[in-house]
């Protein structure tokens, strides 16, 4: 397990080094080792999995599939009874349905000794079962949106439009039924790490100060080169800049009173902005490594940084210091983390909060309290969660494959957490972003960022169009239940080991950092190549 976990985090350092902006001969020696460290990696698993191989392990195709049908078909079981023409004289086959097995018992046991279930109980697994079946048969079309020339580091809905912000230090504003580039906004001279959309009634007090439309519509946007910058879309203008003093690596709009902008650094400092004045209200040294998302829930703002660290804010609708902290959870607590230069995603509902940080699984911390649980998100440890989003009433967290770079998103039911789904296509691409909306007649429209900027757009039920993702059905994860963390005390995955020949991409170097920054986990991009 030791060798496995040395070659996830070479895999892992690998992958930041490909989206870094310009690679030296040496990194571009240390990627050509990629197909051989996945094809080790590979191997490894096999055999650790052993004789119980299951779908996503690489071995022979028709034992893979005979085993997998076995597996898959109901109470085909292992007989160990011997055939007729074995039986000793004189004993008789044991009679299989004298006793039901644990697992029939409760369908048997209906009337005498067990209570039936209550009918809210029924209808709930019966309206889970219904709702697993749709996604099941669900079919997307996508759209390839071509125009960056680097990582799409961030996404954002506004109306029919998608905006994407980019490495490339622009931001790109796309027209969603047509899947044309509309309008591209060039102005920061660092890469662009956060968007934010602020509400409607709020754009409106904004367009009438600079005496523009009612219909205008405004995006924020974040950048290493220390700028927020706002952008009036349908003019396609930068109409106000905000010097921050440091690097831009998260920020929300908070829909409160006159509207706040609150940002985070790569300092790990939290800052307010008056929405109406554009002024500093507050600056907080929150936290100890770099600020990697914010999201806003009401009145409240979410912090989530490097170290795994995570701060609930209250915005008391203040022209000074508007924010007070309500809680603050270390990486100790939340079980984030790594190392410093991680990445911590979070997306929150009610008092959940759920986590992705580069790991098999999303991470919910009960807040107000402190108690987390863990969620599966993939059947491997080689995999990765780069995002965690929350369209609807369902949980999406995208999952990305160390061992063989393939990509899907995975959609579980809230607030349940149940897992319905997993979406994926030939030759997908890591999703670091994710934003979504629905159409006028309900359907899903998603959009996700990466290494390609792509548009969902879910297909009607009925019809002859052919889907272009692929819809299984993870077996593992759908026997995953959440676990709290005392049922898990050695799930945490930690990086820090030395470096040894077999496994060697860093020439020697026993921290594994890249070029001037800590490169240890899966957000180094945030540190190391946005400058």
């Amino acid at each position: 397990m030791g060798e496995v976990r040395k070659l996830q985090k070479k895999l892992r350092q690998i992958e930041n080094l490909e989206i870094k902006i310009s690679l030296s001969p040496e990194e571009r020696i240390k990627i050509s080792r990629k197909a051989e460290l996945r094809s080790r990696l590979a191997e490894l698993q096999l055999q650790l999995s052993g004789p119980q191989q299951t779908r996503g392990t690489v071995g022979d195709g028709k034992k893979e599939k005979m085993k997998r049908q076995v597996e898959e078909a109901p109470g085909a079981l292992p007989s160990q009874t011997p055939p007729a023409s074995k039986m000793p004289k004189g004993e008789e086959r044991p009679r299989a349905q004298t006793t039901p097995s644990p697992a029939a018992r409760p369908a048997a046991e209906t009337g005498r000794g067990r209570e039936k279930p209550p009918p809210a109980e029924v209808s709930g697994k019966a309206e889970f079962a219904s709702l697993k079946a749709s996604w099941e048969k669900s079919r997307f079309r996508l759209r390839l949106l071509e125009g960056h020339n680097d990582i799409v580091t961030c996404v954002a809905a506004v109306d029919n439009l998608v905006v994407s912000g980019s490495r490339d230090t622009t931001v790109k504003v796309w027209h969603v039924p047509t899947a044309t580039e509309q309008k591209n906004l060039g102005g920061h001279t660092g890469g662009v790490t956060c968007l934010s959309a602020p509400p409607p009634e709020y754009c409106k007090r904004l367009a009438r100060s600079l005496d523009l439309s009612d219909k205008e519509r405004f995006i924020l946007s974040g950048s290493a080169d220390c700028y927020v910058k706002i952008w009036a879309l349908n003019i396609g203008q930068c109409v106000k800049s905000i010097y921050t003093f440091n690097a831009v690596t998260a920020l929300c709009f908070v829909p409160e009173g006159d509207g706040y902008i609150v940002t985070g650094s790569d300092g790990g400092k939290v800052q307010a902005w008056s929405w109406h004045t554009f002024d500093n209200c507050q600056s907080i040294n929150a936290h100890r490594e770099a600020v990697t998302s914010i999201q806003s829930q009401g009145p409240l703002a979410f912090s989530g940084s490097a170290e795994g660290g995570v701060s609930v804010w209250e915005n008391r609708c203040s022209d000074r210091d508007p924010l007070r902290l309500l809680h603050h959870w270390s990486g100790q607590v939340t079980g984030c983390g790594g190392g410093p230069g991680g990445r911590l995603t979070l997306s929150p509902r009610g008092d959940r909060v759920f986590l992705a940080y580069g790991q098999a699984w999303l991470k919910i911390l009960h807040w107000r309290t402190g108690t987390t649980s863990r969620l599966t998100n993939h059947s491997s440890i080689a995999g990765v969660t780069d995002c965690v989003h929350q369209p609807g009433g369902l949980l999406i967290g995208s999952c990305y494959d160390l061992a063989n770079g393939e990509s899907s998103l995975n959609l579980f039911s809230l607030p349940q957490c149940r897992y319905l789904a997993s979406l994926t296509w030939p030759d997908a691409p890591r999703i670091l972003c994710f934003a979504a909306w629905a159409t006028g007649s309900g359907d899903h429209r998603w959009v996700t960022g990466g290494r390609g900027l792509i548009v969902w757009e879910q297909l009607p039920s009925s019809g002859k169009q052919r889907g272009d993702v692929t819809v299984k059905s993870d077996s593992r994860l759908d026997s995953c239940t959440l676990e709290s963390e005392e049922e898990t005390e050695d799930d945490e995955e930690t990086d820090d080991y030395e470096d040894d020949d077999d496994v060697d991409v860093n020439n020697g170097e026993a921290d594994g950092r890249c070029e001037g920054a800590e490169a240890a986990g899966l957000g180094a991009w945030l540190r190391c190549v946005l400058q």
